[in-house]
């Protein structure tokens, strides 16, 4: 279902682009911390390893943010736009006829490659019983199957019948995301092999009871 995009190698380079710098934006810090949550979850969120990581005082910190929590709030709010507004925006512009299945098709493709993965999906869902992982998690579950229900309400299927198929297809994500980190050699690997398991996966989806 494709709502991952890849922004970790991104944020590193930003990140270490801002050391030197005397004075660091408050982004620079959220850049860092997601990159710290992807290798290491949120015990990785730390503010004086991230400080040195960005060549900063702890008092740069504290000028941006109250706490780690609104640090990690912030990181949160982040990720749910890259991973999820930001793909659903990229997949509206760029579908053509017949929308609706192009839209679902773009959206599978975008689920990484075998061997890929979004390492920072992965960590919140290890932590998903934190109350703001939990919440944010919550949130772009939500958002992700309201969109693929529209999807396939606009495809013909009534909205009942769309809802279920909109979780079915979010079920797939993160069963794939999890299977891309556990044991991605049970993945198709070649770009034929893939191409005829997406081809499969949305005939299933789109097949009339």
């Amino acid at each position: 279902m494709g709502y991952r995009v890849d922004v970790a190698g991104e944020q590193e380079k930003r990140a270490r682009s801002s050391s030197g710098r005397q004075s660091l934006s408050a982004g620079d810090w959220v850049d860092i911390a997601l990159v710290a949550l992807g290798e290491g979850g949120l015990a990785a969120v730390a503010i004086e390893p991230l400080a040195k990581r960005l060549g900063a005082t702890k008092g740069s910190f504290y000028w941006h943010f109250a706490n780690r929590e609104a640090l990690i709030d912030a990181a949160l709010a982040r990720w749910e736009r890259l991973n999820t507004e930001r793909v659903i925006v990229a997949v509206e512009a760029s579908s053509s006829e017949p929308v609706a299945e192009n839209r679902l098709r773009r959206l599978f493709k975008e689920v990484p490659a075998a061997g890929g993965g979004d390492d920072v999906e992965v960590a919140l869902l290890a932590e998903a019983r934190h109350p703001q992982v939990s919440a944010a998690l919550r949130r772009v579950a939500e958002r992700r199957i309201s969109y693929v229900t529209q999807v396939f309400v606009d495809l013909g299927f009534s909205h009942a019948e769309a809802q279920r198929r909109g979780l079915l297809s979010y079920t797939f994500h993160t069963g794939q995301i999890s299977l891309l980190h556990a044991d991605p050699d049970a993945l198709p690997r070649t770009r034929q092999d893939r191409r005829h398991y997406l081809d499969t996966l949305i005939h299933t989806l789109l097949r009339a009871d």
